[in-house]
Formats: structure tokens, sequence, C-alpha cells
């Protein structure tokens, strides 16, 4: 088995272990939680057995004391006992309706309560009685009425009910009792073994931490050496790129400057050939003139005027013309582009050096130089709050300079232009965002305005398709990065993104 392949079954062998240890400790946890909620079920069932005993004596004590306090207002007319009595007989029917609703669970003890409801209700009426005839100088009805009480069964009636209702609750409480002893000792069970399992999870997965650390070490030393020869190759191959980078500038340069010497040439020569083309036509002119017997017309031909040529003679002039023309064109352009070459060779031999900048001051200082070409195109540029940043300065004036000067340039015709700089900072980033409300790029060349010598869009304006392309590069020597947004006839947004505090911590030579 290979090392990979180890290295893949022991990991799948760890999640593995790591699920079922989850799925144990949810399972362990779930049992945990319902076994509490039902012990404490349980406990609240015992409460309530307890509760429901505590009630009943309540009851009963407070008719015995109404029954005491009314036999000794009877006997003695004492108003302390009329008192007791009236607060006891107050008492009793809240006391009745508390066990009521205690006992609401238990069908038999709700009967037993309608039971005892009916017995009190009457010995309740008997009290009243006993009291109005007391109250009205009866004592002897109140008498009577004790006694044909006494000699009833409604007592007997209440207290046998009552004995029953504790009969069953003492039941319930012993049935009660025992299911919750059964549910703590199956929640300890479970808690016992819980613990257990995670003991033992516990143990496993400190073998497989102590035996991934040895193979982390392992596997570190190995990187470690491999890091050291990582860096010596890597000073290898980058002292070879810097050497070749160097020779592709040389190159690049003499390649440039060499190319200037035909080029001199050429345009001389094409020189010669604008001024041999006046000689040959005039010479063509006057032979015309002469076949067509007019000497005296020949004769007022001088060498300074031009010729009049007619028919072909005329074509194959404005042909010749028109041919001079598209050479010194092509000649003018080839001189720019070996110029664009010759500054990129230039630039890109140069250090950035990181200084602080005041970006809106910089940029301001940028809008004051093109003010004039922002007057004559009807547009104004605004420059709103920016971010200070620490960059290369150089290179900042040559970004925004590019940015605004394309902005004026390729406004829409007749409509007055609106140029906006504005600025942000995003973790540890500024922002800057040039907008226009120009001609705008279609969607398609969004990439394209970025490669070297390669433009968009009508070419009705100057250019040699390296100033974007110029820019880009600046941007990412800077360690940032350059979008375009825009539509046709919408405008365009560049956005370039740099580091707020820049350090030439590398070597920035391209």
């Amino acid at each position: 088995m290979t090392a990979d392949a180890q290295r893949r079954r022991r990991a799948v062998g760890q999640i593995l272990l790591l699920a079922a240890a989850f799925l144990v400790l949810v399972a362990i946890s779930a049992t945990s939680v319902v076994l509490v909620n039902e012990a404490r079920k349980d406990s609240g069932r015992v409460v309530n057995t307890i509760e429901v005993e505590n009630h009943i004596n309540e009851l009963l004590l407070e008719l015995r004391r109404a029954e005491s306090d009314a036999r000794g207002y009877l006997l003695t007319s004492g108003p302390e006992f009329l008192r007791s009595h009236e607060a006891a007989v107050a008492n009793v029917l809240p006391f009745l309706d508390r066990l009521t609703q205690s006992i609401s669970d238990n069908a038999a003890q709700v009967e037993h309560a309608k039971k005892l409801r009916s017995a009190i209700e009457i010995r309740l009426g008997q009290f009243a009685e006993e009291m109005d005839f007391v109250k009205q100088g009866q004592p002897s009805k109140a008498t009577s009425l004790v006694r044909q009480a006494a000699s009833a069964d409604t007592n007997t009636t209440i207290h046998e009910v009552a004995q029953a209702m504790r009969t069953e609750e003492a039941r319930l409480f012993i049935m009660r009792t025992a299911t919750a002893d059964r549910t703590q000792q199956l929640a300890a069970l479970v808690t016992v073994a819980g613990s257990g399992l995670v003991i033992a999870l516990a143990g496993i997965a400190i073998f497989l931490v102590r035996r991934s650390s040895r193979a982390r070490d392992q596997a570190d030393a190995r990187l470690r050496d491999s890091h050291l020869n990582l860096e010596a190759t890597i000073d290898e191959r980058t002292a070879d790129l810097r050497e070749a980078n160097d020779e592709i500038q040389r190159f690049a340069y003499i390649v440039s400057h060499d190319l200037r010497s035909p080029l001199v040439n050429i345009m001389g020569f094409t020189s010669e050939l604008e001024e041999l083309r006046g000689d040959i036509f005039k010479r063509i002119a006057q032979l015309s003139r002469a076949q067509s017997a007019a000497t005296a017309t020949a004769e007022n031909v001088t060498d300074t005027a031009e010729p009049e040529l007619e028919g072909t003679d005329q074509q194959l002039s404005q042909d010749f013309s028109e041919a001079l023309v598209f050479i010194k064109s092509s000649i003018g352009k080839m001189d720019r582009l070996i110029s664009a070459i010759l500054n990129l060779t230039r630039e890109g031999r140069r250090e950035f050096e990181p200084v602080w900048i005041d970006t809106k001051e910089l940029i301001e200082a940028i809008v004051t130089t093109v003010a004039h070409q922002a007057a004559e195109a009807q547009a104004q540029i605004r420059v709103e709050a920016l971010p200070n940043i620490v960059s290369d300065r150089l290179a900042l004036e040559q970004i925004f300079s590019n940015l605004i000067d394309n902005a004026l340039k390729y406004l829409k015709t007749g409509v007055p232009g609106e140029i906006t700089v504005r600025g942000r900072t995003k973790l540890g980033f500024a922002i800057f965002e040039i907008s226009d409300n120009g001609r705008g790029i279609d969607p398609k060349d969004h990439q394209r305005i970025f490669d070297l010598f390669r433009r968009a869009g009508t070419q009705d304006k100057p250019g040699q398709g390296i100033g974007l392309a110029h820019v880009r590069a600046l941007v990412r020597r800077l360690g940032g990065t350059m979008s375009v947004a825009s539509e046709l006839n919408q405008g365009s947004t560049f956005t370039i993104t740099l580091p707020i505090n820049w350090s030439a911590n590398r070597n920035t030579r391209t």
C-alpha cells in the first residue's frame, strides 16, 4: 500500500471515529435529557401527592376550627369566637378549591372531591343557621340545631371521604415514588455508561492525536528539507529569470534603437522621392505640351510652378502623392511605437520608491495640467475625498494622468463631459474609481484594451495602444489590481485597488 493510500485510509478512519463519537455523544445527551425530564415529572407527581394530603389536612383542620369556635360562641357569646369562626368558614371553600385543582388528573379523586364538596356545603349551611339563631337571641334553637347536626351523618361523610382520598394518595405516593426511583436509577446508569464511552473515546482520540503528531513531525522534517532545496532552486531560477529579463530589456532597447537608423533613412529617401516626384511630373507636363505643338505654353512653365497635368498623368500624380502620404504616416506610426518601446524599457529599469502621498493633492495637480483640454471638451472634473497611501509617486502620476487623459479624449461629442475621481478604503487597500460619461467600451473589448498595441472602438483619436497596458503594468508592480466597468454610450468606470501601505520589500523591476 502506498503512502498516499495509507494517509487516505487513516484520514477516513479518523473521520469515521469522530462521526461515531459524535453520534454517541448525541445519543447520550438526548437520552439524558429525556430521562431528566421524566425524573422531573415523576418528582412533580410525588410532590403533588404530598400537596394533596396537606390540602386535605388543612381543609379538615379549618372545619374542626369552625365547629369548635361555633360551640364556644354558643356557650360564651364571646366575640373572639365569632371572629375566629367566620375566618375559618371563609377559608374552607378556598382550601376545597385548591384541593379540587390538585387532584384534577385523577378521576377517582375527582368523584371523592364532588362528594366532599356536597357534604361541606351542607355543613357550612348548618353553621350559618346556628349563627343566625344566636344573633337573633334564640340560643336554644341554635343548640338544638347543633345537636341535630351532631346526630346527622354529615361530619361522618366528610371524614370518610377525606380518609378515602388519603388512602388513594398514599397508594399513588408509593407508586409514584417507585417510578421516580427507577427513572433516577436509569438516568444514573446512562450517565455512567456515557461517561465511560466518553473516556474511551478520549483515550482513542489521544492515541490518534499522538500518532498524527508523530506523522506531522516527520512530514515537517521532510518539508524543511524540501524547503531548503526549494529556496536554493528559487534563488537560482530567480537569478536566471532576472538575467533573462535584463537581457530582454537590453535586446528590446537595442532593437528599438537600431530600428531608428533605417527608419531615418527611409524618411530621408521619402523626402527625396517627394522632390523627385515634382521634377518628374514637371517634365511629363512639358513633354505632353510639346507633343501637342503648344511651344509657347511650354516656355511659360517655370521650374517652381506645379505643372498642370491632364488625364492619366494627373491620376498618376495623385496616386504617387497618396503613396508618399501613406509611407510618411506609416513611418510616423512606427516611430511612435519605437519611442513607446524605448519608454517602456526605461520605465522597467526604474526602481520604485515608496513615499507618503496626499492623493487628492496629486490628482488635483494632474487636473490643473489638463484644465485647457477639459475647457475645450466642455468637461468638468470632480475630485472627491480620497485616501492617502504609501506608494511610488511617479508611478501614481502616470497611472492617473493616463486615465484622466483617456476620459477627456473619449468623451461623447456634443455632450458636456463629467469626470469623477473618488476613493475609499477596505481591508487595508485603497480603492480608486475614475468615472466618466463618455462613449463607453463594448464589454467584449474590456480585456483587449489592456493588451499592448491594441485599441478598441472607433480609431478617431491619436494613440499607440500602450497607455492602459502601461497603467496596468504599473498597478501590478505596486501590488494592486485594475478593472473596468463600461457599456457602449454609457460611460466607463476604471477601478484601481492599491495597498494603503506598500513597501518595496521585493524586487520591483520587471
